[in-house]
């Protein structure tokens, strides 16, 4: 057997084993004990895990099991047994039966002070499965799984034996040094403690919070890129990116737009008359619809509202516009002479105004509506508007 370990045999155990195994990969999953797996690594770099990689194909039966090093946890009361294969192992599996069964290749350490076995090895061997089960067999104590492979009914040399392309499944786990950023393979695991990092199958770089692995950015104070997913923030005041391609901030329990829409805009074209004295909100000839703006309040409670048109009336008769300023079905402000252009005209003339709206409830949403009058006359006289407009911009 071509498996070297540590402070397994009683006798025997050379120099050479010792700096062979002597690997310092330890990832904690609580304070006495740590992961079992496999050391990451490639020839060449190409490949997150290729530590006792196994292929099949040299024989019917048989898989060769490359070479590599890990550790194998045993009990909280009995260490870590680090382990390092030199050279690739042939195994060679047992012929099917009637029904298919479910064998595991793994990495068993045999210590006789624990399992009585008067054996002290590490050893890579096959467990064999029970012929007609859905189930894997039982992993025994000291034990790392490397493949699950299915053996079908009858297989054996004769009969072409284990088809595999499809039989082997590969179990195999890493772990590195504490502090280092562990390479996910296989099974995502929980992390041992908060700050823990690992690298994702699909490149994301996760921190462990304690109860889960959450994406992080790029660096600390970078953005979020789309592929991380709708994952929460890790700080509140993080940014990231959506895929509409606006950007949001983690307010420490929600994403939220980091800028608000804006500014708001709408406008008519349509020349349309009133006779009322009182604020009307619709023109005769005008347009079907009064002309209205919807707009989100921002953080700083406040807007510029800007509003325009042409009005005409007559020189000695006053023509009005104003806004109503609403949320929801609550009026927040009347349309009022105070507020409003004023023009006394017989031609049209363009006039326009802006002030600030302060006082607005942050995220909600606010509607501004066009309304109209003349001064009370006795000869008819119409108020005039054309090119009427309402602006919104949140100030910051």
């Amino acid at each position: 057997m071509n498996l070297r370990s540590s402070w397994v045999a009683e006798t025997g155990q050379t120099r050479e084993d010792t700096r062979l195994t002597q690997i310092g990969a330890t990832t904690p999953v609580n304070p006495v004990q740590v992961r079992s797996g496999i050391l990451p690594g490639s020839y060449g770099g190409p490949y997150r895990l290729s530590g006792f990689w196994t292929e099949g194909g040299t024989a019917a039966m048989s898989v060769t099991v490359h070479e590599g090093r890990a550790v194998v946890q045993g009990d909280i009361s009995q260490g870590v047994y680090p382990v390092a294969l030199t050279t690739p192992e042939v195994l060679t599996f047992a012929p099917g039966t009637d029904q298919p069964r479910i064998d595991l290749i793994v990495i068993r350490i045999y210590d006789s002070l624990y399992d009585g076995q008067l054996r002290q090895e590490a050893k890579v061997e096959i467990i064999q499965g029970t012929p007609g089960s859905p189930d894997r067999p039982t992993v025994p104590p000291r034990s790392l799984p490397l493949y699950e492979v299915t053996v079908p009914a009858n297989a054996s040399a004769g009969t072409g034996g284990i088809p595999w392309a499809s039989a082997l499944k590969d179990l195999r786990t890493p772990v590195v040094a504490i502090g280092g950023i562990l390479p996910v393979e296989g099974e995502v695991l929980p992390g041992g403690y908060p700050g823990q990092y690992q690298d994702t199958a699909n490149n994301q770089l996760q921190r462990w919070d304690g109860g889960k692995w959450v994406s992080y950015p790029e660096a600390l104070g970078g953005i979020v890129p789309t592929s991380a997913g709708n994952v929460p923030g890790s700080y509140t005041g993080q940014y990231r990116d959506t895929t509409g391609g606006s950007l949001q901030r983690w307010d420490g329990t929600t994403w939220k737009p980091a800028v608000l829409p804006g500014p708001y805009y709408t406008d008519t074209s349509d020349y349309g008359e009133t006779t009322s004295s009182t604020y009307v909100n619709l023109l005769t000839d005008g347009p079907a619809n009064p002309l209205a703006l919807t707009f989100t309040a921002p953080a700083s409670k406040q807007v510029l509202l800007s509003f325009g048109a042409r009005i005409r009336s007559r020189s000695d008769l006053y023509a009005y516009m104003a806004l109503k300023l609403t949320q929801g079905t609550t009026v927040i402000q009347e349309p009022s002479d105070e507020v409003s252009l004023i023009c006394a005209s017989d031609n049209q003339i363009s006039t326009a105004s802006a002030r600030r709206l302060s006082g607005l409830t942050p995220g909600l949403s606010y509607t501004l509506t066009a309304y109209y009058r003349i001064v009370a006359n006795t000869a008819g006289v119409k108020g005039g508007f054309d090119n009427v407009f309402i602006r919104v911009d949140p100030q910051y």
